[in-house]
C-alpha cells in the first residue's frame, strides 16, 4: 500500500488508521487527516503526535473525546480546550480546575451540553446567563444551579418549555403565572395537575391541556364542562 492510498482510507474513515503500518502512524500527514475524519483515531497515531497542537486542535473540533487520548497537557491548554467544549461541553469533567472557573470556556461548554454545569466550578451555578444557557441545552441543568433560580421565570420558562410537568420543581409564584402555566401545560398537559387551583377555570389552559392530553378534560372546572370549543377537542382526540 503506498501513501495515497493510505490517505485516501483515513479520509474515509480516521479509524482505520489503526491497522494501517506503523510507517503510516508516523505520517504526519496522514495522521492528520485521520484525526480530521475521526478524532479519537489519535489513540492509534504514533505517540509523537500526542503532542502535536495542530494535530490535537483538529481532532478535538471532530470529537472533543480526542483529549483523552493527547498529551495530559492540552487539558490545561486553554485554546484545545476552547474548541473541545464546542464540540461537546461534556469535556469539562476532564479539563484542569483552572479551565473549570473560565466563564468563557464554560459557558461554551453548557451551550453545547448543559450537563457540563455539573463540572463548571460552584461559582458559576449563580451566574444567570450560564445557567439559562444551561437549561436551554439540558432542561434538568436546573439541578446545578443555585435554587433560586427556581423562582426565575426566564430560566423556568426555559424548563417548561422542554419539559411540562417539570414546574413542580419551580417556586409556587410561577406556578400561578399565567405565561409559564400555559407553557408548561401546552408541552405537558401533567404540569395541569401542579399549577394553581384557579386555572382550572382558564379557557385557554384548559384548552391547550386537552390538546396534549384530551384526558385532563377530567381536571377542568365544572363550568368548562359544557365549553364547545374544549368538547370539540376532547371529542376530536378520543
Amino acid at each position: 500500500m503506498d501513501k495515497q492510498e493510505a490517505l485516501k482510507i483515513v479520509k474515509q474513515n480516521g479509524e482505520k488508521l489503526e491497522e494501517l503500518s506503523s510507517d503510516f502512524k508516523k505520517d504526519r500527514e496522514i495522521v492528520l487527516e485521520a484525526v480530521r475524519s475521526k478524532g479519537i483515531s489519535l489513540q492509534f497515531a504514533d505517540k509523537i503526535f500526542k503532542t502535536d497542537k495542530e494535530i490535537v486542535i483538529e481532532g478535538a473540533k471532530q470529537n472533543c473525546h480526542t483529549l483523552l487520548h493527547a498529551d495530559k497537557s492540552f487539558l490545561k491548554d486553554r485554546e484545545v480546550v476552547l474548541v473541545a467544549v464546542k464540540t461537546n461541553g461534556w469535556i469539562l469533567c476532564h479539563v484542569d480546575e483552572s479551565l473549570k472557573k473560565d466563564r468563557e470556556v464554560v459557558l461554551e461548554a453548557v451551550k453545547k451540553n448543559g450537563i457540563a454545569l455539573e463540572f463548571a466550578d460552584k461559582i458559576f451555578f449563580k451566574d444567570k446567563e450560564v445557567v439559562l444557557e444551561a437549561v436551554k441545552n439540558y432542561w434538568p441543568a436546573y439541578e446545578y444551579a443555585d435554587e433560586s433560580f427556581l423562582k426565575d421565570k426566564e430560566v423556568v420558562l426555559e424548563i417548561v418549555k422542554q419539559n411540562g410537568h417539570s414546574i413542580f420543581v419551580a417556586d409556587e409564584s410561577l406556578k400561578k403565572d399565567r405565561e409559564v402555566v400555559l407553557t408548561a401545560v401546552t408541552q405537558d398537559a401533567q404540569a395541569l395537575s401542579v399549577v394553581d387551583k384557579t386555572f382550572l377555570k382558564d379557557k385557554e389552559v384548559i384548552l391547550a391541556a386537552v390538546k396534549n392530553d384530551p384526558d385532563y378534560f377530567e381536571d377542568a372546572h365544572e363550568s368548562l364542562w359544557n365549553d364547545k370549543d374544549i368538547l370539540a377537542i376532547v371529542n376530536k382526540k378520543k
